[in-house]
C-alpha cells in the first residue's frame, strides 16, 4: 500500500497545468453508453476512477482506444451485457451513473448498489424514483438495482434533494426517452452544465442546465460526437489553498476562475493575490493566511469537496475560524488527524471551530477519503518535520499524480512504495 512521505520546504513556486475533471469525465464516459457511433472524450485525467470505470464500460462489451492526443474513444456499439458487477461498482459511487444510460438504450439494466470513500450517506433513492416516474420498473434484488422499460416516457420529476449524480442518471436517461422531460430542484453545478454540452454533442436536446430546472426534448438516436471535458474546479482550488498556506507564488495553466467564485472570494479574504492571466489563474501569498468562516452548500455556494483543504488552512491561519458542513454528516473525519499534527480543532455538531497556530509539526497519519487526503497533504507541505500519510489509494482517485505536480513547485514530497495492493 502506498504512502506519501512530505517534509516542509517554504513556499511553492513554479507553473502547473490543472488536469480535466474527473467529476465531468466520469458522467461524460457513461453517456457514451447512449449513442450508436463511437464517442471521444478529451482532457480526461489519468486516475483511478478513470481507469475504474473504462474496465466497468469493458466488462458489459464497450471498446475502448486511446488515440495519439489520449484521447479516449467509446465505442458503445458491441455493448452485450447489462449488468455492471460489483466488484467494480464496489470501489466507485459514480459507477451508479451507468444505470440511466444502459436502461434508456437497451431497455434494462443490472447495477450493483455502489460504494465508496464513507464521507456520509448518498442514498440512490432519488436516482431510482426519478427513473420510476419516467416509467422504469424498479427492483432490489441480491444486492443489484434492476431496472426495465420498454422505452422511457418523459415526465415532470421533482428532486426531493438536489443531486448532482442524480440529476446527471436522469438527464442522461431523459435524452432517448418519448417526450419532454422536466428535472425541477435540479443540481446546477459545472460538471453537469459539461454533461450537457457532451450529450448536446451527441444530438440531444437539452436546456437549462446550470439552473434549478432543466428541459430534455427526447429523440430517437444519439450519434457519435468528440467533446473536451472541463478543468478540475477542486483540483484547481486544492492548488490554489497549497499557494495559500506555503506564501508561495504559483501559475495554474489550463483552468479558470469562472466555476470558483465563491473559493476564490475566500483565498481572497485569507489575504492571497489572485489574478487571470491568459488560460489561466496566478495566486501570490506574501503573508501567513487570515483565519476565515466557511459554509458548504450546494453551487454555487461553497464546495463540500474544498472544506478539508480549506480545515488545514485555518489550522495554521492567523485568529480562529469556523467551518461548518451541510452536505455530508461525516466528512469531519480528517480533524483527528490534523489534531494529531497539532492542530487545535474542536467540533460542535455540524461546525468545527478552528484556532490557527503558527506551524503544524509532523507524524504519521492516514486517509480517510479523498479530500481528507488532499488536506494532510496540505498540512504537511507546511509541517516541521516528516508527515508521512497513508492510505493514499483515496487520493489517487481523484489526483493526478499529485507528487509530480507539487515536486515540480518545489515541495519535498516522495510517494514511498510497498509490495502489498489495495483490494
Amino acid at each position: 500500500m502506498d504512502k506519501l512521505l512530505l517534509r516542509g520546504n517554504g513556499p511553492l513556486r513554479g507553473e502547473l497545468r490543472v488536469s480535466g475533471a474527473k467529476n465531468a469525465a466520469l458522467p461524460c464516459l457513461a453517456a457514451t453508453l447512449l449513442a450508436r457511433e463511437p464517442v471521444v472524450l478529451r482532457n480526461i485525467p489519468h486516475l483511478r476512477d478513470i481507469t475504474t470505470t473504462l474496465e466497468l464500460l469493458s466488462s458489459v462489451g464497450a471498446r475502448i482506444l486511446v488515440d495519439e492526443q489520449l484521447g479516449i474513444q467509446v465505442d458503445p456499439c458491441p455493448v452485450h451485457s447489462l449488468v455492471a458487477p460489483y466488484d467494480l461498482v464496489r470501489t466507485m459511487r459514480a459507477s451508479i451513473l451507468v444505470l440511466g444510460p444502459l436502461l434508456a438504450r437497451h431497455g434494462a439494466a443490472e447495477v450493483s448498489l455502489p460504494g465508496g470513500c464513507a464521507i456520509g450517506s448518498r442514498p440512490v433513492n432519488v436516482h431510482l424514483s426519478g427513473l420510476e416516474a419516467l416509467g422504469a420498473e424498479i427492483s432490489l434484488e441480491g444486492g443489484f438495482v434492476k431496472a426495465k422499460a420498454a422505452r422511457l416516457r418523459g415526465a415532470r420529476i421533482v428532486m426531493e434533494m438536489v443531486s448532482v449524480t442524480g440529476t446527471e442518471n436522469l438527464l442522461m436517461a431523459a435524452t432517448l426517452a418519448e417526450g419532454k422531460t422536466i428535472i425541477e430542484n435540479a443540481a446546477r453545478e459545472p460538471e453537469v452544465v459539461d454533461l450537457a454540452r457532451c450529450l448536446v454533442a451527441m444530438g440531444a436536446r437539452i436546456t437549462g442546465a446550470g439552473t434549478s430546472v432543466i428541459e430534455i426534448d427526447g429523440v430517437d438516436a444519439l450519434h457519435g460526437a468528440e467533446h473536451h471535458v472541463l478543468p478540475d474546479r477542486i483540483e484547481t482550488g486544492t492548488y490554489l489553498v497549497a499557494t495559500a498556506m506555503t506564501g508561495g507564488d504559483v501559475m495554474l495553466r489550463r483552468t479558470s476562475a469562472t466555476f470558483l467564485e465563491s473559493v476564490i472570494l475566500k483565498l481572497r479574504e485569507a489575504g492571497s493575490e489572485i489574478l487571470e492571466d491568459g488560460d489561466g489563474l496566478r495566486i501570490r501569498m506574501k503573508r501567513r493566511p487570515v483565519g476565515v468562516d466557511i459554509r458548504t452548500a450546494p453551487y454555487p455556494a461553497f464546495p463540500t469537496d474544498m472544506q478539508a483543504q480549506f480545515m488545514a488552512m485555518n489550522c495554521i491561519a492567523e485568529g480562529s475560524a469556523m467551518v461548518t458542513e451541510t452536505i455530508f454528516e461525516n466528512r469531519f473525519m480528517h480533524v483527528s488527524e490534523l489534531q494529531r499534527l497539532g492542530a487545535h480543532i474542536s467540533i460542535d455538531g455540524k461546525t468545527a471551530i478552528i484556532r490557527g497556530i503558527p506551524r503544524l509539526r509532523g507524524a504519521p497519519v492516514m486517509a480517510t477519503d479523498l479530500r481528507a487526503s488532499a488536506s494532510l497533504v496540505l498540512a504537511g507541505l507546511v509541517a516541521e518535520g516528516e508527515t508521512l500519510i497513508d492510505r493514499i489509494y483515496h487520493l489517487d482517485r481523484g489526483y493526478e499524480v499529485i507528487e509530480e505536480k507539487l515536486g515540480a513547485l518545489g515541495a519535498d514530497i516522495q510517494r514511498v512504495r510497498t509490495s502489498r495492493s489495495v483490494a
